[in-house]
């Protein structure tokens, strides 16, 4: 699938829109120049990749011996929640940031979060001297919250979702304000698939990726990448139980919204998934799992036990699709599993210890 993305405004406030015909075209300022198809964005992630260079960690793809031998096959941690920001989500920001014009620098930013985009936002932003405003659901953790403010951002406490939240940014936008999105924006996803260069460069033989899934940026990046790179290599998602809009959406043929509750990956707690990632999450991954609540806890204290790795929810949810059997590993596969982050509140994890004691 091929795609136009062009900018318009509207009452002084820029907006970015999608369509779908047989040639991709970036419209820009009036200037259409033709582009590559998203299996040849490759370029652009190894342009991102380019851009990062020097300023995010190049964290480790570690392997485990205990998960190994608990699981029968071999495990390699890529491990992101040792990032700065303590999640991927600075790539993305940082690559989409470092393309604003200075015209746009001038009127800064305006992004929406449950936490991890949030401090990628405001940590990229205060590197380029741009003024930052985040807009975070009131249910975000208070951890995250704090962090996001000490990067510099000027961070607005609004609405009970992420819709909420969007809808509340891009009425309340300043004009001039460039809306950085979680996951639905080229260069975001780019950023994003840095991770999977990285990951088929460190361990080439790897034969499985295991994506934790929300809105679905961080799975496009990587699937783009990989898939260019090694187009048999097993691709694989996993979003936690209520939040399932992207394997409902790929089942039924059309984006389907969810309204899940409280979750212990609220990294991920996204109701509907981005339009440009539904296509190339349906080109290009094999499939879409969920697991639990009690499955992801679980799987947040053995990473912290064995591994001696501190993950949140969303971060350690690929290691719970393989504890639970929710995806079935061959006898000696290698599997890479994506930790995304370890932005998690101590209280919440003081419990969670607690609770796997018991066990």
């Amino acid at each position: 699938m091929n795609y136009i993305f062009y900018l318009f405004y509207c009452k002084g406030k820029k907006y970015v829109s999608l369509l779908k015909p047989r040639v991709f075209y970036v419209m820009a300022l009036g200037k259409l120049r033709p582009e590559a198809d998203t299996m040849s964005n490759l370029d652009e992630i190894n342009k991102a990749k380019e851009k990062l260079r020097g300023f995010i960690n190049r964290t480790g793809i570690i392997y485990s011996y205990s998960f190994s031998k608990m699981i029968g096959a071999q495990i390699f941690l890529k491990a992101e929640n040792m990032q700065k920001t303590g999640s991927f989500k600075i790539r993305g920001a940082y690559n989409r940031i470092s393309r604003l014009n200075d015209e746009e620098r001038k009127y800064g930013v305006i992004a929406v979060s449950a936490g991890n985009h949030a401090q990628g936002v405001a940590l990229a932003a205060s590197v380029f001297g741009i003024k930052a405003t985040v807009v975070m659901p009131e249910s975000v953790p208070k951890n995250k919250v704090q962090a996001t403010r000490n990067y510099g951002a000027e961070v607005i406490m609004h609405g009970n979702s992420i819709e909420e939240s969007k809808k509340f940014a891009l009425e309340n936008a300043k004009k001039g304000q460039t809306f950085i999105h979680p996951y639905d924006d080229p260069m975001v996803i780019a950023g994003q698939g840095t991770i999977g260069l990285e990951m088929i460069e460190d361990e080439p033989q790897l034969d499985t990726i295991i994506v934790p899934v929300g809105g679905g940026g961080l799975i496009s990046g990587i699937a783009i990448a990989l898939k260019s790179i090694k187009p048999s290599i097993r691709l694989i998602g996993v979003e936690i139980k209520g939040y399932e809009s992207v394997r409902l959406s790929i089942n039924s043929g059309k984006i389907v919204e969810v309204h899940g509750g409280t979750t212990i990956a609220d990294g991920i707690a996204i109701n509907t998934c981005g339009n440009l990632p539904y296509e190339i999450i349906r080109k290009y991954v094999d499939d879409i799992v969920t697991v639990s609540e009690k499955e992801t806890e679980e799987s947040i204290c053995l990473l912290l036990e064995r591994s001696k790795l501190l993950t949140e929810g969303a971060g350690a949810i690929g290691m719970a699709a393989l504890l639970s059997g929710e995806i079935k590993a061959r006898a000696g596969e290698r599997i890479g599993i994506v930790l995304s982050g370890g932005n998690i509140e101590l209280e919440l994890l003081r419990m969670m210890i607690e609770n796997h004691k018991k066990m």
